[in-house]
């Protein structure tokens, strides 16, 4: 069975059981540099708008030697952009986010909508082209060579909240959106119009899913009310996923949303979203059994895999226990791709990513 077969029975898009539950990961730029010297293989980078989604669409020849199950491409920065670096380090991208390098992410800071007060201050941001020269170079050269053994998914992540998030800053953007300030649903609409164009780009040049990603929870529960993601972001979503649709009827609709979000679910569902990432671990209401007990029905589950401390600093005993347990309770009768639940950084070691993948191997046959 090839790794398309594989994903597109585990994602529910083919009948039958895959013969065995794929597996997905990703590295931060020490892993990659590693793997590709051991390997022999190039690292190819594709620049995203914002940086930390580069490490999701590059290095696809090396995961995929490794055994990664999935494509995942993007837009890249425009051929002709040079960040504007400042002395302490920093720099303007895409976006005119100031941005500097954080211990493990990249962080914002200097929001460029940080004083946005008005609908007119949303009409007067000015948006990178989505049409610039090579936004999608990489993204035809990747589907060209994988899209016959490969999904390929195309990824948007940073698309609404978590876009408009960084461009106003949280803590003013969860206040306003509790006032119900006048610019806040205007700006959900031109980022999900913005990334929506994107996502039509990408799906033109053919990629089989739309990979969304936007963070509605914490360790704890929702960042917001319930409430307000119905009246507030959840009419914007729902656009954006129809308008895929309705450009290609099979396209796989994925979210990526970190927290403990499953009060969420239901919403998530009726937007149109089949696919479900990252099934965070430790967090409540995201126990394997309660997600395949309460959702499995209406979703396809990918991750669930615990980065944070397991993967890093957990015996190989504890990470094989885990994964049988996520396999044994997510993939019963299909619907699982197992992952981290994030990208994987420089506190787990060569080895340890090599165990997580034969251990992956050895406990997903069907």
């Amino acid at each position: 069975m090839t790794s398309r077969e594989r994903v597109l029975r585990a994602f529910k898009r083919a009948p039958g059981l895959p013969d065995r539950v794929p597996v997905q990961f990703e590295f931060c730029a020490s892993l990659y540099r590693h793997f590709s010297r051991t390997l022999g293989i190039p690292m190819r980078y594709t620049r995203n708008l914002f940086e930390d989604v580069t490490y999701r669409i590059s290095g696809n020849e090396i995961r995929t030697a490794m055994g990664c199950d999935v494509v995942t491409t993007g837009a890249a920065e425009h051929s002709g952009f040079k960040p504007d670096k400042a002395a302490d380090g920093s720099w303007l991208n895409e976006y005119g986010m100031r941005m500097t390098q954080g211990a493990i992410y990249v962080e914002v800071i200097e929001h460029p909508l940080r004083e946005i007060q008005t609908a007119a201050d949303v009409a007067a941001y000015r948006w990178p082209d989505p049409d610039a020269p090579g936004r999608y170079d990489d993204a035809v050269a990747l589907v060209k060579a994988y899209h016959d053994r490969f999904v390929v998914i195309g990824d948007i992540e940073v698309t609404v909240f978590s876009l408009a998030q960084m461009l106003v800053g949280i803590e003013k953007l969860l206040m306003d959106m509790a006032y119900e300030t006048e610019y806040v649903v205007p700006l959900f609409t031109a980022c999900a119009e913005f990334q929506t164009e994107i996502g039509l780009r990408l799906i033109e040049r053919g990629v089989d899913a739309i990979w969304v990603g936007d963070d509605f929870g914490g360790q704890d529960g929702l960042l917001m009310s319930p409430e307000m993601f119905e009246a507030q972001l959840m009419p914007v979503y729902k656009r954006m996923i129809d308008r895929f649709k309705a450009a290609k009827p099979d396209i796989i609709p994925i979210l990526h949303c970190d927290g403990a979000v499953s009060r969420l679910l239901p919403q998530i569902r009726e937007i149109g979203f089949e696919v479900f990432n990252p099934v965070q671990p430790g967090v409540p209401g995201h126990g394997p059994r309660e997600m395949k007990d309460g959702f499995g029905d209406r979703f396809a589950f990918w991750g669930a895999i615990d980065q944070q401390y397991l993967l890093p600093r957990g015996t190989d005993a504890e990470l094989e226990t885990d994964i049988r347990e996520k396999i044994a309770v997510l993939g019963a009768g299909g619907g699982y791709m197992i992952s981290p639940a994030h990208i994987l950084q420089g506190d787990v070691s060569p080895e340890r990513v090599e165990t997580f993948i034969a251990l992956c191997r050895k406990h997903g046959a069907y």
